[in-house]
């Protein structure tokens, strides 16, 4: 049986939770699909993630800036984008659930997903559909801050990073290799 985990909250680690579960799971010898939401490829995990047997990562090839400081043609196309993402990333974890053999656990990784979605760059009712319909085995994993009611009421973990102190809140920068 697969289970859904969400990570959220305004503190850090989120993002890093679920890099590790991706590791856990190929460690094991499963499969783990990774979709990164509102991000780029330059993120420090990326290319780990890469290099392991079992994992996918699909690309960030395109980078919208934040998303309030974004054009009404620069949401409506970053909106497109995240819905093919997602819809891409649920089908290739679907598909290796429903071809997976023994005991070996595949993972969904939709990281800031829940930014997508408070954005109104993925809609929630199409979110919800197809974790109400995945595969009985697949295990999922949802991030960001601010999750939806009705994705918080689904996940079977919930574990919510409570910031109570960062450095950004003293103008440090984020920092390559601990911040991404």
């Amino acid at each position: 049986m697969g289970f859904i985990h969400l990570y959220c909250g305004d503190g850090k680690g989120k993002t890093t939770a679920a890099v590790g579960l991706a590791v856990r799971v190929a460690g094991c010898g499963g499969q783990a699909v990774a979709a990164r939401f509102l991000k780029n490829d330059a993120s420090g995990e990326v290319e780990a993630l890469r290099r392991l047997a079992g994992v996918t990562v699909f690309p960030c090839e395109r980078t919208f800036g934040f998303t309030w400081q974004m054009s009404r043609e620069e949401r409506a196309g970053a909106a497109s984008w995240s819905r093919e993402l997602f819809r891409g990333a649920f089908e290739e974890a679907s598909r290796l659930a429903d071809a997976r053999t023994a005991d070996a656990p595949v993972l969904l990784v939709l990281d800031e997903l829940c930014a997508a979605v408070n954005a109104g760059l993925l809609d929630l009712e199409e979110v919800l559909r197809a974790l109400d319909g995945r595969p009985e085995v697949l295990e999922v994993v949802i991030t960001g801050r601010d999750p939806a009611a009705e994705i918080r009421e689904r996940a079977d973990y919930v574990t919510e990073m409570r910031k109570a102190r960062h450095p950004f809140d003293r103008g440090v920068k984020a920092r390559r290799g601990i911040e991404y």
